[in-house]
């Protein structure tokens, strides 16, 4: 793996967890809640705040740019979810929910010249992100810059968390490989079980048609796991992913990039050993 794309995968495994804690922090659900979502699992919630960058979408388009959510899970939550608050009210309110959840768990560093330091530098590679054709990422971008350097890190980690998704989509769609196809290839690599990826509203039988279509093209073995050609068409979709993650990450220089990562890792670990974070997620961070 080239610097670069080194460097890409390693702000990504050093973000996405100061990105994810919108999805399961306290605060935030309390904010959902206020809002009027229910909050006994964390579904209502999780569609709201990552969907509402792009208004007032519909379920198809979520699917869409969402990718590995079966259909019929989305359209549990979207458009109806709208109804519940307008997108300019999730907004509010998912601001609202970072900046408590930061603040909980940062405590006095979210005034910090550390702090600081690092949204500015991840801004910096945020806004040299090129969202062309990547609409999380572009919707994201769209909106208004925050102020705080706390609200303005995780902004930036959420635009180049999402730049860095609607690239692996790409991926995954020129691997030839579809929603369901995407998470079965990825469970089979060891990425996580299989039960995790039940999360995203598969049933058993498309789980199974997937399996029997990919068995089919040589990339799985009969008991699930994959064959040599599967493993190497997913380090190919990952490889494909990095590179696309790239280019923003240009935009700091060798020294810049590791000042970042000696910044963030405190934060991350503040993140994780909170434990508010699931142990096992659909990421394969870590694993792939």
């Amino acid at each position: 793996m080239s610097d670069d794309l080194g460097a890409a995968r390693r702000m990504w495994h050093l973000l996405e967890p100061l990105h994810a804690v919108v999805y399961y922090a306290p605060e935030a659900f309390e904010e959902a809640a206020a809002l009027g979502h229910a909050t006994d699992e964390r579904w209502p919630s999780y569609f709201a705040w990552r969907a509402s960058p792009l208004g007032a979408a519909g379920a198809e388009r979520v699917t869409a740019v969402f990718h590995s959510f079966s259909p019929a899970m989305t359209g549990s939550y979207v458009p109806g979810g709208w109804s519940v608050a307008a997108p300019h009210e999730v907004l509010a309110a998912r601001s609202r929910a970072v900046d408590r959840a930061y603040r909980a768990l940062f405590g006095e560093r979210v005034q910090g010249p550390e702090l600081a330091e690092a949204a500015a530098l991840v801004s910096r590679a945020a806004r040299a992100a090129d969202v062309t054709g990547r609409p999380l990422a572009a919707a994201n971008a769209a909106l208004p810059w925050p102020e705080a350097p706390h609200l303005a890190l995780w902004h930036a980690a959420t635009v180049l968390r999402e730049h860095r998704g609607d690239g692996h989509v790409a991926a995954l769609i020129e691997a030839g490989l579809d929603p369901v196809e995407s998470l079965v290839s990825f469970a089979a690599v060891g990425a996580a079980r299989p039960e995790v990826f039940a999360s995203r509203g598969w049933s058993a039988q498309e789980w199974e048609a997937a399996r029997s279509r990919l068995a089919g093209r040589g990339l799985l073995e009969a008991d699930g796991t994959a064959t040599e050609a599967g493993r190497a068409l997913r380090a190919e979709v990952e490889r494909r992913t990095d590179e696309a993650a790239s280019g923003p990450w240009a935009a700091l220089d060798g020294e810049e990039r590791e000042r970042l990562a000696e910044l963030l890792g405190p934060l991350w670990v503040e993140v994780i050993g909170s434990g508010l974070l699931p142990s096992e997620t659909t990421l394969g961070i870590g694993k792939v």
